[in-house]
C-alpha cells in the first residue's frame, strides 16, 4: 500500500478542489452576517500561512488564537497546522492569570486576537511576551497594539508548504484546570484526521455535503469538537455564531441558514428548549435538525423537550484528552427498546464507542463485566487519545500501567456496549456504605416542570458519613417546594438516594465551558447544618 500521510493539508486541498462553492456564514459582533465561499476561505488561509512564514514562523512553533467562532478563526484552523506550526486556541473565559500561565507554558510565539477581545488580552499582556500580535479588525477598531490581520494577508504570496509528517503536532488545547494547573494536550495531524473521519460517520455526527453545520461549542475548546474539520472535509455549509450564543440568536441563525447539525453543552440546549416553549410559533427550523450534546450528562427531559419541536438531541461523551469525541449514542439494531420510556433511557446513555476507540470500566484494579450494573472508572485508549500531557511529566498518574487513560468518570457498560456515566469519582455520594449517583438524582429532579437547573452534592453528615444536598434553580415565576420535589422523586429514585435538603439559588457556578463547578458548591456548603 502507498505511504499516504494523514495530514490536514489533504483537507485544505480537497475543499478547494471539490467544494469551493460551499458557503461559510459568520455572525459578526454587530450582528451582521459575513458571507463568503470555501474557495475564499482557502485563498485567505494560504495567504495567512504565507504571512506567518514571512514573520519568521518555523516548523513546530505555536500560534495562539484568542477568537470567537467565525470565518477568520477557520482560516487559522487551516493555515497554522498546514504551515507546519501548532494551533493553540486560548480559552477566553479563563482568568487572565490562567491564560498567561497557559501561554507561557506552551511557549506561544504568535497571537491572533479579535479586536473585540483586546480588553481580555490587556489583562494578561504584561505577563506574556509574544513576538507578534495580529489583530483581526471585526469591528474596525484600533489595531495599534499589533499587526492588522487584513493588511497582513493582503501583502505577499501564499505559504510554502513544508514537509509535514502525520505525527507532527497540529493543534493543542489546555484542560480547564478545575483541579490543579491547566494541562496541555497536543493533537497530531494523524489524530485529528482519524478523529475527523470517525466523527463524520453516519452513526456519529453523520456530516454530509448537504448539511449546514453550526458549531456552538467554542472553537477555543478542543477544536470545536472537530466540527470545523469534519464539515470542511465533507464540503458542508458552515454557519458560525460568533459571540452571540444566547438561545434566541442561535435559533434565529438556525432558521435563517437552515442549520441541520449543531453541537454544544446541555446548558445551551436547555436554553433553546425554554425559548421554543415560550414562543413555539416564532421559528421554523429545518425538520432534520439534530443537536449533538456533550460536556456534561444530559437528562431524558432534554431529549423529550426538544423532540416536541422536531430537534433531535444526540448524546455524546469526550474530554480534552480524547480530541474530544469517543462515545456517541445511537439506536443499534440489537438494542432492546420495549416502549417509549426505554427508548429515551437508551438515548440518554452516553452511547457506543467510535471505531478504533476502546473502553473498559475498572474497579479495585480489575475490569468489571459489561452487565449494565457493575460500576467502575471509565478507561479509554485509541489513536486520538493523549498518551501524556505537554511538558508535564509529573501528571503521569492519569494513565494506567498498561497505558489506558483514566477518565475519572464512573460508568456502567451494558452487554451490547452502551456506556452510561453514573457520576464523576469525586461527585459520588457515599452514604451509610451505599453509593449514590448524583447524576441520577439530578436527572430525576430536572424533569420537574418548575426546576430549571439543579446540582446534587455530597455534604458531610454525622450519622451517615455523607448525604445528598440538592441546590436548585427554579424556572422564573415558579416556587417549587421540598414536598413537591420529594413527591416528584418518590417514583423515580430510591428513598435512601433522595436529598435530605434543598437549597434554592438564582444561579449555579459553571466552568468556562458550561460545566457545573461542584467543587465550588461542596466548599460553599461543607458546613451545612442538617435539620
Amino acid at each position: 500500500m502507498m505511504q499516504f500521510p494523514l495530514t490536514l493539508t489533504h483537507v485544505l486541498g480537497r475543499m478547494k478542489q471539490l467544494f469551493a462553492a460551499s458557503e461559510v456564514v459568520s455572525r459578526l459582533p454587530d450582528r451582521s452576517l459575513h458571507r463568503y465561499t470555501v474557495g475564499d476561505l482557502h485563498r485567505r488561509a494560504v495567504a495567512l500561512g504565507g504571512a506567518l512564514q514571512r514573520l519568521g514562523l518555523r516548523k513546530g512553533d505555536r500560534v495562539a488564537t484568542l477568537m470567537w467562532n467565525h470565518h477568520v478563526h477557520l482560516e487559522a484552523y487551516l493555515a497554522v497546522p498546514c504551515a507546519g506550526a501548532t494551533l493553540h486556541t486560548l480559552n477566553l473565559r479563563l482568568h487572565p492569570d490562567d491564560i498567561a500561565y497557559i501561554v507561557n507554558h506552551a511557549a506561544d510565539r504568535y497571537l491572533i486576537v479579535d479586536d473585540v477581545l483586546l480588553p481580555i488580552y490587556e489583562k494578561f499582556r504584561g505577563n506574556t511576551s509574544f513576538e507578534h500580535v495580529i489583530v483581526v479588525p471585526l469591528t474596525g477598531r484600533d489595531v495599534s497594539v499589533g499587526l492588522d490581520y487584513e493588511a497582513l494577508i493582503a501583502d505577499g504570496p501564499p505559504f510554502r508548504p513544508p514537509a509535514i509528517d502525520e505525527n507532527d503536532p497540529a493543534a493543542m488545547c489546555y484542560t480547564s484546570g478545575t483541579t490543579g494547573r491547566p494541562k496541555g494536550v497536543v493533537y497530531s495531524h494523524r489524530s485529528v484526521v482519524l478523529h475527523t473521519l470517525a466523527t463524520a460517520t453516519v452513526d456519529c455526527m453523520g456530516i454530509s455535503n448537504r448539511d449546514c453545520v453550526c458549531p456552538v461549542v467554542p472553537m477555543f475548546h478542543v477544536n470545536a469538537w472537530g466540527l470545523p474539520y469534519s464539515a470542511l472535509m465533507a464540503g458542508a455549509k458552515l454557519a458560525m455564531p460568533g459571540p452571540h450564543l444566547d438561545a434566541m440568536s442561535l435559533l434565529d441563525l438556525y432558521e435563517a441558514e437552515a442549520v441541520t447539525l449543531s453541537a454544544g453543552v446541555p446548558t445551551i440546549a436547555f436554553a433553546m428548549q425554554q425559548a421554543l416553549e415560550r414562543e413555539p410559533a416564532r421559528w421554523r427550523l429545518d425538520p432534520g435538525l439534530r443537536m449533538i450534546v456533550g460536556g456534561s450528562s444530559a437528562p431524558e427531559a432534554l431529549f423529550r423537550g426538544l423532540d416536541r419541536f422536531g430537534v433531535r438531541v444526540v448524546h455524546g461523551w469526550g474530554m480534552t484528552e480524547t480530541s474530544p469525541v469517543g462515545v456517541v449514542s445511537f439506536n443499534k439494531r440489537d438494542a432492546v427498546v420495549e416502549n417509549e420510556d426505554a427508548a429515551y433511557a437508551l438515548r440518554a446513555k452516553q452511547g457506543v464507542p467510535l471505531p478504533f476507540f476502546e473502553v473498559r470500566a475498572v474497579a479495585r484494579g480489575r475490569e468489571v463485566p459489561w452487565d449494565g450494573q457493575s460500576m467502575g472508572e471509565l478507561e479509554v485508549r485509541g489513536p486520538w487519545v493523549a498518551a501524556r500531557y505537554h511538558d508535564m511529566p509529573e501528571a503521569g498518574e492519569q494513565w494506567s500501567p498498561d497505558g489506558w487513560l483514566r477518565t475519572g468518570d464512573i460508568v456502567t457498560i451494558d452487554p451490547t456496549g452502551y456506556v452510561k456515566i453514573t457520576d464523576r469519582i469525586k461527585d459520588l455520594v457515599k452514604s451509610g456504605g451505599e453509593w449514590i449517583s448524583s447524576i441520577d438524582v439530578e436527572n430525576a429532579l430536572i424533569s420537574h416542570p418548575a426546576v430549571q437547573e439543579v446540582a446534587v452534592i455530597a455534604v458531610p453528615h454525622p450519622k451517615w458519613g455523607e448525604r445528598p444536598l440538592a441546590i436548585v434553580v427554579a424556572v422564573p415565576g415558579e416556587t417549587p417546594t421540598r414536598d413537591a420535589l420529594d413527591a416528584h422523586l418518590a417514583p423515580r429514585v430510591v428513598s435512601f438516594a433522595r436529598p435530605d435538603a434543598y437549597v434554592f439559588v438564582s444561579e449555579l457556578p459553571k466552568t468556562s465551558t458550561g460545566k457545573l463547578m461542584k467543587a465550588t458548591l461542596r466548599e460553599t456548603y461543607r458546613d451545612w447544618k442538617w435539620g
